[in-house]
């Protein structure tokens, strides 16, 4: 590989962490806007060069410092570092667009802040995507968390301090109690941190203490929100839209359940967690959290708090997948990270710009409001759908790869999971749509004066919206960039 496409990983890691100096030093709101989204569209690019590499079957490596022997802080482009990234740089590209009409629609406070720490958070986004070993993972994780912290607590009231204390206490405390100690013990083990394909723990352990282990990596990555280390996220709600949309419905989240996929495949090994039989327990941690998400969520009124609950059941999905260690179901697995992007951050993007014509926040205070935001109610249906699992949108190519895996898997009490929650999901979400259509003069809480969004919200919303409909008919590259992971983790389609 020349030094040019070694080097890209590196490109595209620093493009968003050298940003933010540009966006201070601007003196004018457009100035600063115009910065945002260059450095979004050239890191998409970036990240787009290396696809034919990596489609081709290569891998690109780059190392920047070593740390001890054997380990060092490198990134590695793979299959499906590249398709996390694809995702959350393209979204980032139309979140910055939404951003500006959300903020200066509300005449937001702090925006030169809120757009700096937007772009360290794209940064360490992608450097856990490029992370070619735990404590690179482990570095840019912890970034994550510190530079989202700003964004959480951006009003600055009472409840934003309340609520980034407990993002805290959950996001960093976990990874510092669990995480970390289960990463020193597995270098203990194997002297490597790097990610193999069939695992470097294979073969190092007792069941009993890789059973801890794992314990220990899925709940240090509680960005994952598993049951019940969940409530910051609906907590974390408190968050510009925005913040909301992108970093609790894609980059921060989906980090969290990347770093699972990561431990299962790269740690420890599909064949050592079939020999030790632990794919089952993950299998029903998941469930757990699925059953129960979708069922607090059907008693939210406030509409964010009804999304991150089911933000929460949908990260489960993926991260039953992966326990099911079957190619079907880690496919699956492997494309719901980007078909429940498109879907909910469409669902948060229609979210703000509800609040911001209206002002409105509960579900019980939105009958009638499509006959006067027909537009943003539309998309508000496509992106249900998705996340539902109902053709023609993204979420149920990657539904019917997991309800696959779990046939493949002879796993019928998760079939029955995966059928009851994709049940559950429509519940919550469909009557949303119904009462904002259909419903009497008289029962409409919205009088004449109520319009769409301003443009720069309500075009994001639509490309998202779109989207979705688009990897119903065409999910390439994520269905080939996932099919070519699990060939190389497991031998098989």
């Amino acid at each position: 590989m020349d030094t040019l496409y070694s080097i890209k990983p590196l490109l595209a890691v620093l493009i968003s962490l050298i940003a933010p100096l540009f966006i201070m030093a601007s003196r004018k709101p457009n100035t600063r806007e115009g910065w945002t989204l260059a450095a979004a569209i050239i890191k998409f690019l970036i990240i787009v060069s290396m696809v034919p590499v990596v489609v081709n079957g290569n891998e690109i490596n780059y190392t920047i410092a070593q740390v001890l022997p054997e380990v060092s802080i490198k990134l590695r482009v793979d299959s499906f570092s590249i398709l996390f990234a694809l995702v959350s740089s393209f979204l980032w590209i139309v979140t910055s667009a939404y951003s500006i009409g959300y903020m200066r629609g509300l005449k937001e406070h702090n925006q030169t802040r809120y757009f700096c720490f937007f772009a360290l958070s794209l940064s360490a986004t992608i450097g856990v995507a490029f992370a070619a070993n735990l404590l690179t993972l482990y570095l840019f994780y912890e970034m994550l968390s510190l530079s989202t912290y700003p964004l959480v607590t951006h009003h600055q009231d009472m409840e934003a301090r309340s609520s980034g204390r407990k993002y805290l206490l959950y996001i960093v405390g976990t990874s510092i109690g669990f995480a970390l100690p289960a990463m020193l013990i597995s270098y203990s083990l194997a002297g490597t941190l790097d990610f193999a394909d069939q695992g470097f723990l294979a073969g190092t352990g007792s069941k009993t203490l890789m059973t801890v282990l794992l314990l220990m990596f899925i709940f240090g990555f509680a960005k994952a929100a598993i049951i019940p280390l969940h409530s910051w996220l609906p907590a974390a709600m408190v968050a510009p839209t925005p913040v909301s949309a992108l970093l609790h419905a894609v980059a921060v989240v989906k980090v969290g359940v990347f770093s699972i996929l990561r431990v299962i495949t790269g740690v420890f090994g599909t064949e050592l967690l079939l020999s030790l039989n632990l794919g089952t327990m993950v299998c029903y941690l998941s469930a757990v959290s699925i059953l129960t998400a979708s069922l607090i969520a059907m008693t939210q009124d406030d509409l964010k708090r009804r999304l991150a609950f089911s933000t929460i059941s949908q990260l489960s999905y993926i991260v039953l997948g992966l326990g099911l260690l079957s190619p079907q179901g880690i496919t699956g697995s492997a494309l719901h990270i980007a078909m429940h992007a498109f879907g909910k951050i469409t669902l948060f993007f229609c979210a703000g710009a509800i609040f911001i014509a209206t002002g409105r926040k509960k579900i019980s205070e939105m009958v009638g409001i499509g006959k006067k935001m027909p537009l943003t109610m539309i998309a508000f249906l496509i992106g249900a759908m998705s996340v539902i699992g109902l053709p023609p949108c993204g979420g149920f190519i990657s539904k019917w790869f997991l309800v696959l895996g779990t046939l493949q898997a002879d796993q019928m009490v998760m079939l029955l999971v995966l059928l009851t929650s994709s049940l559950l999901n429509a519940v919550y979400f469909l009557p949303i749509v119904y009462r904002a259509f259909f419903c009497t003069p008289q029962e409409s809480m919205f009088a004449n004066g109520v319009n769409e969004a301003p443009l720069w919200c309500l075009i994001p919303l639509s490309i998202t919206a779109i989207g979705s409909i688009i990897l119903f008919f065409y999910p390439q590259p994520f269905l080939k960039l996932a099919q070519m992971a699990v060939l190389k983790i497991m031998g098989g389609p």
